[in-house]
């Protein structure tokens, strides 16, 4: 039996790919385990749906410790002191030389030296106290600045990992940041193990990514994804541009799609927030953070003419108090914290239509076929996406709703008045055929080639 080694850079407490994945490999017969980060109230051991998970205790504060062997202060100039006399001048040309010496040029050289050794003095006493200055600030930021130095060089952070997984067949290394720690396995612990490169973005182009760490992104890939035995993502945009990039063979493509459900449309929502029947419900759900469009359809909404169409709000994030703000001011807008996945596509089949309007900030956005659109269609909900060309592709290839003509609060406006003009039972109909696709089971198939060939 191949033991499966999976390594996520999270406390794995909502990982729906990675625990996915794990099932479905324990499924096809192999050995799986899950090393993930270990989290304040989080148990460093515990078994999630039969798969073994360990959580490392890889904080800073700990690598610093069992690191710190040397004082990090020793480069500094130790204390250096200046013996001076009685009174404070501590000359080194003898008084009674000078007071014998009656050259008058002799006499102006003389106190010439004196100004520049008192000068002297004065700067040699002020880099002194500098310095101690200086040591006195990193003995106390010791621990901060050895910190900032394991972060960046993250070598004991790797190694904790990496001999965590050594006598493991196959290194499953989920994003970029997992994977020099396969690496450090295959290079110095045990030269047979694969390694399973799974970009879950496009990892050297997140959001907010920039400068200095973009660079050590691109490099970093650049130099160890020759090591991956094979590679897998999460759109065919992104799997092109590794192929340019690197000149690897075609990444595996493993979408993020639920396990397939049959549905039975409920009405959560209008018992929630009576919401009457004569009104369109549209959803989003997700993450309430940047990126994901959540102020240009609150402004739609706020804004919209048509009084028969309210937006809900569901998940959780920085813009939760402005939407509960807005909830209280508008009639048509509504907030629902998040639930649990087990029960989650109830409440998405309580909508009409499902909103997934990612913003083209970078080009992980721009490539990316976001989980929660596949969540929409799952639930038998028509969906509202933006105009980015994986999203687009799928929709416009399905008929399963309706793309914005631009990313911006304008398009949203009209794929709304859009979307409630559609047949309802065509939509219906299209979306059945396009979760016979879109589901895990098909995904699983293409996890279990990939592992199948590494054999």
């Amino acid at each position: 039996m191949k033991k499966v080694t999976t390594i996520v850079l999270n406390g794995f407490t909502n990982d729906s790919r990675v625990l996915k994945e794990n099932l479905s490999l324990k499924k096809a017969g192999y050995d799986v385990e899950i090393l993930a980060l270990h989290k304040k109230g989080l148990k460093e051991f515990e078994i999630i749906e039969g798969i073994p998970v360990h959580r490392l205790n890889a904080s800073k504060r700990n690598l610093v410790q069992e690191d710190q062997t040397t004082n990090i202060t020793s480069i500094v100039t130790p204390d250096i002191e200046i013996e001076e006399s009685p009174s404070g001048n501590n000359p080194t040309i003898q008084e009674e030389t000078i007071k014998n010496n009656t050259f008058p040029l002799l006499k102006k050289v003389i106190a010439l030296l004196r100004k520049i050794k008192r000068l002297s003095i004065r700067i040699i006493k002020k880099v002194i106290a500098l310095l101690r200055k200086i040591k006195r600030k990193l003995k106390s930021y010791g621990n901060k600045f050895l910190n900032k130095y394991l972060k960046l060089h993250r070598l004991k952070f790797n190694l904790l990992f990496a001999k965590k997984c050594k006598d493991s067949d196959i290194i499953h290394c989920n994003d970029l940041l997992t994977l020099p720690m396969g690496v450090i396995v295959k290079k110095f612990y045990n030269k047979n193990v694969k390694i399973v490169y799974d970009a879950h973005e496009y990892e050297t182009e997140l959001n907010g990514l920039e400068g200095g760490k973009k660079k050590f992104r691109k490099l970093l890939e650049k130099s160890l994804i020759k090591y991956a035995d094979k590679v897998m993502t999460v759109s065919n945009s992104i799997a092109d541009e590794y192929v340019r990039l690197y000149g690897i063979e075609k990444p595996a493509l493993v979408l993020n799609t639920p396990p397939y459900t049959k549905i039975e449309k409920k009405n959560i929502f209008r018992e929630t927030f009576g919401i009457g029947e004569d009104k369109t419900i549209f959803l989003y759900q997700g993450g309430l953070v940047k990126g994901r469009g959540i102020e240009d359809i609150l402004e739609s909404f706020q804004e919209i003419k048509n009084d028969k169409s309210v937006i809900v709000f569901m998940g959780y994030g920085v813009f939760e108090e402005t939407i509960k703000e807005a909830a209280e001011k508008y009639d048509n807008i509504f907030f629902h914290p998040a639930v649990s996945p087990n029960v989650l596509l109830n409440y998405t089949s309580s909508a009409d239509f499902g909103i997934s309007m990612i913003e083209d900030i970078c080009l992980s956005y721009r490539y990316c076929l976001p989980n929660k659109m596949f969540e929409y269609i799952m639930a038998e909900v028509p969906v509202i996406v933006s105009n980015l060309p994986e999203m687009k592709k799928v929709v416009e290839t399905y008929q399963v709703g309706v793309v914005a003509k631009s990313n911006d609060k304008e398009g949203l406006e009209k794929a709304i008045l859009e979307a409630t003009q559609l047949d309802k039972s065509e939509l219906s109909q299209n979306i059945k055929k396009a979760k016979e696709i879109f589901n895990w089971e098909e995904q699983e198939k293409v996890l279990l080639d990939v592992y199948k060939k590494l054999a």
